[in-house]
């Protein structure tokens, strides 16, 4: 997936796409011990997907908290 399509995603769905992404690595850590991976490089995209949709999320939870702060600082 590529960040922008991700930031098209509200935070409930990245959430649940988060949670689908590390339970389909955990699954293909548990086919590679046995000795059962068809793509070895999918076990890096899955992590690099995981790692974007951390990003986008961390993104909007320090542009909150600076939006919070700047409400804040003027008064409204």
């Amino acid at each position: 997936m590529k960040i922008k399509e991700l930031k098209n995603f509200n935070e409930d769905e990245l959430m649940i796409k988060e949670k689908q992404l590390k339970k389909d690595l955990f699954d293909m850590e548990s086919h590679r011990q046995m000795g059962r991976v068809e793509k070895p490089a999918s076990f890096r995209n899955l992590r690099r997907d995981i790692a974007r949709i951390l990003t986008v999320l961390n993104e909007r939870r320090i542009s909150d908290k600076s939006n919070a702060k700047e409400r804040k600082v003027n008064g409204k």
